[in-house]
């Protein structure tokens, strides 16, 4: 397969480098377990106990352009961010956007050379789309400016998907308000951003329960794609010849009832010289599956089931933890009785569906979202969770055992 460019869609996170250690395992194909020297430990931190009643999103950003990523995180009816190294709480906006906030994606939308935010607020009702500016003391609460409305949006992120040169800011509502699916559209920053319609151009508007995208050169051509997690399964959004094309790369979960089927969460990885699809199946679902292709990309994935038994999976991201060539993956799951928390899975062979399974946090946070990136500098990804009914917000910082 050609070489793949991964992306995140948060310019940030690009930047980066992308404490309980419970040693049951839930799964009996999980293979084998690491020796001691392998695999970093991570240690948690509790940034903050009570964050709000649901800390929606979480995302990294030089904030302070200070040469360091801090820690940005989304709740009701605040943004707040972290700075680094020492983690102190700054508020970014607070009751300025309508309830509730729910998806944020960092980007330099003014061309000031400083990290602005576009946001998602209001969602289950109006699903209003904003761009936060500071002002010019990080002191004072920042600036809202209106980018546009779309009922149902859910989630965020900034992709060149239509080849501009500079990227967009591409949404994905989570259920369908006009016709018969969610709209997935990009919009392109205007010269006057603060005051200038947002240009904005649908993507497809044929998927339902849209729980997430992600964004990837998937083909290797030098153009970005869209990956969706919905109802129907995974697909691939493509761009050629000046249209969209939708291609089904797997099914997902199969149930009698829709809603019940399809997938929920979508990331890519990299193991080896090819890519990887990870997804948790379906929407707020019990299963974490990895796909791998099998010949022509447009052709149906093959599918692994690495886990499976959790009440409301809700976050992945891939990251290489050990430094091995290959991206593993840590997942956080919400309402799995008594043990919500996050955990690690290591890529022994990701196109044989072989994985390692490391409890990071068993019961100490019901987790809604995370990201994985370099916090500390060392070089090696550290992990951030927010939770749901627990309120709060931890940093998991690896660390690199002897001998690794």
């Amino acid at each position: 397969m050609a070489a793949s460019r991964w992306m995140s869609g948060s310019t940030a996170v690009r930047r980066g480098v992308c404490r309980t250690l419970v040693a049951a395992s839930l799964s009996g194909w999980l293979v084998g377990s690491l020796a001691a020297a392998e695999f970093p430990t991570f240690v948690a931190r509790t940034l903050d106990p009570q964050i709000g009643k649901v800390c929606y999103a979480v995302t990294v950003a030089d904030v302070d352009a200070d040469g360091r990523n801090d820690i940005v995180a989304v709740t009701e009816n605040r943004v707040l961010w972290y700075q680094a190294p020492g983690w102190k709480k700054r508020v970014i906006i607070e009751d300025q956007t309508p309830r509730d906030n729910v998806c944020i994606a960092p980007h330099d939308i003014d061309g000031d050379g400083l990290i602005d935010f576009a946001l998602g607020a209001g969602w289950t009702k109006i699903g209003t789309i904003h761009w936060l500016r500071r002002r010019s003391s990080l002191d004072e609460k920042w600036q809202v400016f209106s980018i546009g409305r779309e009922p149902w949006l859910h989630r965020m992120r900034w992709a060149d998907v239509l080849g501009k040169g500079r990227p967009q800011l591409v949404i994905s509502p989570l259920n369908a308000t006009q016709g018969k699916g969610v709209r997935l559209m990009a919009f392109e920053v205007p010269a006057r951003p603060e005051s200038d319609r947002w240009p904005a151009t649908i993507l497809d508007h044929s998927l339902n329960r849209m729980h997430n995208h992600w964004h990837v050169d998937l083909d290797g051509d030098g153009t970005i794609d869209t990956l969706t997690a919905s109802r129907e399964g995974v697909h691939w959004i493509t761009r050629r010849d000046g249209a969209f094309v939708k291609v089904r790369l797997a099914a997902g979960e199969v149930a009698d009832d829709p809603n019940q089927s399809g997938a929920g969460e979508v990331k890519t990885g990299r193991s080896g010289d090819g890519l990887y699809i990870v997804t948790v199946e379906p929407m707020h679902g019990h299963t974490l599956s990895v796909y791998t292709p099998q010949g022509a990309l447009d052709r149906p994935w093959k599918r692994h089931v690495i886990d499976h038994g959790f009440r409301r999976g809700h976050a992945i991201w891939t990251a290489d933890f050990d430094a091995d060539g290959d991206d593993d993956i840590a997942f956080g799951h919400s309402d799995t009785p008594e043990v919500p928390g996050v955990n690690v899975y290591e890529c022994v062979d990701a196109h044989r569906g072989k994985w390692r399974k490391h409890v990071i946090d068993a019961g100490g946070i019901a987790t809604e979202d995370l990201v994985a990136t370099d916090l500390t500098g060392d070089g090696v990804p550290d992990i951030v969770a927010g939770g749901r009914a627990t309120h709060n917000l931890k940093l998991y910082v690896a660390e690199r055992r002897a001998g690794r």
